[in-house]
């Protein structure tokens, strides 16, 4: 039998990070196995779901690379499918009408919650004829659970797990409306769509049981189940906004690389002895269910951001100059010329090896686009004494005759300078590294001469030595 997996957001909000996850374990197992990779749209909530937030999801999950197979699938579209199974279960004796209205279910609770029993449906209507329906209540239809003996669910991460079906009420599975329940409807879409294998996080293994029953009632064979733990924050309590980042499109915007993410939340719940640089091959390659680990993970950002510097340095030069263009464009506040974009392309070598995040990177790389005269920070200034704008004077007038303009022979013109005035190199350097760059931390300081040009180089130094 073919694989086929699916990933069902409800669409009323960002892609979460976990969902994230879970998203890319049912990419990866499709793939592993040469199967298919569904989308689902779980918008049967109407009030809550939004156009912007099914827009979101997509843009996340294409952003990372899950491309899924097929068009997206509208749960809330496929809602006459859904009352069809339940009408079809309540025919068979499978179901029944219940007629109590809110106020009896209330007061159904508050006893129950008295007495410290369970809050659960009664049954009261299970076995009434409709011969007693009270007039005007519009009935719900809930399923005929069966009572005695148990669920018993054998999860692919969680092992086996059982629950006595006395513990489990008769749920509705169409409201008084006529609008089918969540629970219906994933099983109802699950078994049409052809679904062999559910992973998803563990808070749903409470509904699984109850989806079971519907299975059973139907006479279909479930999917197998796999209930991934969740994610956690730093201290290990359930991830939320304190601890930062929660959507797939802040971590875009923070300035990680797609791939990073990926190889990072694989690897957050999953192994694979002691790899933790994974490609995206090798992770189709070797992932299985019996990698999952059954306790929580916890989100570590320094973890993220070493990986993602990681896959920086790897990173094709015109791709990275694409990926923080957009940045400096907002920080310079106009568009970059095309000489500008060759200045960046050829400094990204340099540029790469120590940034973290496309931010960095970008914040890392303005300097060689920043209009003269370069604004200098406060550390620059005050290295950038009389002396030092004199040695520069010196140096740029040496520099000027350079045979050829590349970082080994400006070095050697520089290093000699230092010789002759009984200076170490440092000390001629790290001024010509504010003049160049504005700053006292940049890329090899000759490596951004030699990106710079022999103009702009002479250019800058001027700048701030008062002419060459």
């Amino acid at each position: 039998m073919s694989v086929v997996t699916r990933f069902a957001p409800s669409p009323t909000g960002y892609l979460h990070i976990g969902g994230a996850r879970t998203a890319l374990f049912n990419w990866l197992y499709a793939r592993h196995h040469g199967g298919t990779f569904l989308l689902r749209i779980e918008d049967t909530d109407r009030a809550r779901s939004t156009q912007a937030a099914v827009d979101a999801i997509i843009d996340g999950l294409s952003w990372l690379g899950l491309t899924w197979d097929g068009d997206a699938v509208s749960q809330f579209e496929r809602r006459e499918r859904h009352a069809e199974v339940a009408h079809a279960m309540l025919a068979e004796g499978k179901a029944y009408r219940c007629y109590c209205s809110p106020a009896e279910l209330e007061t159904m609770r508050e006893e129950q919650k008295a007495a410290g029993l369970p809050m659960r449906y009664d049954g009261r209507w299970r076995d009434r004829d409709a011969s007693e329906a009270p007039a005007g209540v519009a009935p719900v239809i809930r399923l005929k659970a069966p009572r005695e003996g148990e669920t018993v669910l054998q999860d692919k991460v969680q092992g086996e797990v059982r629950v006595q079906n006395s513990q489990l009420d008769d749920m509705v599975l169409l409201r008084a409306d006529g609008t089918p329940t969540y629970m219906l409807s994933v099983v109802v879409d699950d078994q049409d769509m052809g679904v062999t294998q559910v992973i998803r996080g563990d808070d749903h293994l409470t509904n699984t049981f109850r989806q079971l029953q519907i299975y059973q009632a139907m006479g279909w064979t479930p999917p197998d189940f796999a209930h991934i733990p969740l994610i956690h924050g730093p201290d290990g309590a359930k991830l939320s906004k304190r601890h930062g980042a929660l959507g797939a499109e802040a971590y875009r915007d923070l300035g990680y690389l797609p791939e990073a993410l990926r190889n990072y939340l694989l690897r957050l719940g999953w192994g694979h002895g002691d790899d933790e640089i994974i490609s995206t091959e090798d992770a189709i390659a070797w992932f299985n269910l019996e990698g999952i680990g059954r306790s929580p993970s916890r989100m570590d950002y320094a973890k993220l951001d070493n990986l993602n510097g990681h896959y920086i340095r790897l990173a094709d030069d015109d791709r990275l100059v694409g990926l923080i263009s957009p940045r400096l464009v907002t920080a310079l506040g106009r568009d970059l010329g095309d000489a500008e974009r060759d200045v960046l392309r050829r400094a990204m070598p340099g540029l790469k090896q120590r940034a973290k995040t496309l931010v960095e990177l970008a914040a890392g790389a303005q300097f060689y686009v920043t209009a003269r005269p370069l604004p200098l920070d406060e550390k620059a200034t005050q290295l950038l004494s009389a002396d030092a704008r004199a040695q520069l004077a010196v140096i740029a007038g040496r520099l000027k005759n350079a045979p050829d303009w590349t970082a080994a022979t400006l070095e050697g013109i520089v290093r000699a300078y230092a010789e002759e005035a009984g200076l170490k190199l440092g000390k001629v350097a790290q001024p010509l590294r504010a003049a160049l760059s504005g700053s006292t931390v940049s890329p090899p300081i000759f490596e951004v001469a030699e990106v710079l040009g022999r103009d702009e180089t002479l250019a800058r130094i001027g700048d701030v030595a008062g002419g060459v």
